[in-house]
């Protein structure tokens, strides 16, 4: 375990993972759409996906030119603006603004995988004012959508086979649209969140980490048959409703385990689970490690919770 650790404190990563895909644009490239008055509007310098990006560090404390929006899809991680620390997990993104002092990071224990891209242009600041809704930025949580993948597959595909100009016009096209599907969810969706199901149920979740339910009785109480409750639930979230309460569960752990001296068994009971055994299977099947080392790693102060 000593000899894990200290690979964790010493190996971080700003690229290079198995299954990695990213592109820098040239510069001589950037100068075309910079003047092309279809793709200035909106355009990205970088794009890329990073899977499973164990030990992924990277640290500009001057800032960067452009914003930089990351959108996780599994796993966790952590960004950190001018001192500020925001909380990356399945289904959210966040926008880093132009020019300010940034360290993101994956976390040791259950690393993310994320999409990525560097974008700027005309829009780009009207764009991120309303990610930052009212100037308040923060951490927004989307249900997950094929086609908003597929843009962003579409996107890389044509900048991967072409600079021509055409490409270059339909990718950033690709690339407005696929950040729309993120900033503008809600709107897109308004008739549909005031009686948002799956966003009542997680509500209810979190609100009774103390119990344990069937997923008929969280069908139940959403007024849905379990055929359609567990449809909908894995078609926004990506998981099925009794996987993420059990991530509720162990994420709400990691706290007890960080922030207190509970024993393992204590904490467990207060997540409504009576065998600590079974507690600590599932604590290391979500988190990649058991309860002790995940608190011992804390305590030395790998993890920044």
């Amino acid at each position: 375990m000593d000899d894990i650790i200290d690979k964790m404190l010493e190996k971080k990563v700003k690229e290079g993972f198995v299954g990695e895909r990213r592109i820098v644009l040239p510069p001589n490239i950037k100068r075309r759409v910079v003047t092309n008055r279809i793709a200035k509007n909106l355009y990205l310098t970088a794009i890329g996906y990073y899977p499973h990006a164990a030990f992924h560090d990277m640290e500009r404390k001057g800032g960067c030119g452009q914003y930089i929006l990351i959108y996780c899809v599994e796993g966790e991680g952590y960004i950190l603006v001018d001192g500020r620390r925001y909380t990356l997990t399945p289904n959210s993104y966040f926008i880093i603004p132009k020019h300010a002092s940034h360290h993101y990071y994956a976390s040791a224990a259950n690393p993310w995988s994320i999409y990525w891209v560097h974008f700027c242009g005309d829009y780009d600041e009207q764009l991120y004012y309303r990610f930052a809704t009212d100037g308040n930025p923060g951490v927004r949580f989307i249900p997950y959508e094929e086609n908003r993948i597929r843009l962003f597959e579409q996107a890389y595909y044509l900048l991967e086979q072409s600079y021509e100009t055409r490409d270059l016009e339909l990718m950033n096209l690709h690339l407005l649209h696929f950040l729309t599907s993120l900033i503008y969810h809600k709107d897109r969706n308004a008739a549909l969140d005031s009686e948002d199901k799956v966003a009542s149920s997680i509500a209810f979740m979190q609100n009774h980490l103390d119990a344990q339910f069937s997923i008929g009785e969280l069908a139940q109480q959403q007024q849905l048959s379990v055929s359609h409750y567990c449809r909908i639930f894995k078609q926004r979230t990506g998981h099925s409703p009794i996987h993420y309460f059990n991530q509720l569960k162990i994420q709400k752990s990691c706290q007890h385990l960080y922030f207190t001296d509970k024993t393992i068994k204590e904490i467990a009971i207060l997540l409504g689970i009576d065998d600590s055994f079974y507690f600590s299977r599932l604590f290391t099947k979500l988190m990649g490690m058991s309860p002790s080392q995940y608190r011992k790693i804390h305590k030395l102060g790998i993890l920044q919770t």
